[in-house]
């Protein structure tokens, strides 16, 4: 199964909004998502602290500016197999 990689932060709205509408898309596309917090590990937070919630779908990385629903879903629908048969 795919992984969708999600990088945030504790204490972010923009975050948790941007994880609620990839848990929704989860009922349609077939990805697991790897949640990494940027606080963890030094490259992560030299490199997204100003972009998060950043997530990425086979190396198309979307920034806060580009997480939105309409934009995540075309990026999914391009990228990940769809659980609708």
């Amino acid at each position: 199964m795919e992984k969708v990689l999600f990088y945030t932060k504790e204490i972010c709205s923009l975050c948790d909004d941007a994880e609620a509408l990839l848990e929704m898309f989860q009922n349609d596309y077939e990805f697991e998502i790897e949640k990494r917090d940027i606080y963890t590990n030094d490259e992560w937070l030299e490199e997204y602290q100003l972009l998060i919630p950043l997530i990425e779908v086979k190396g198309i990385q979307l920034d806060c500016e580009h997480v939105d629903y309409f934009t995540l879903e075309k990026t999914l629908k391009e990228n990940l197999p769809s659980r609708k048969k």
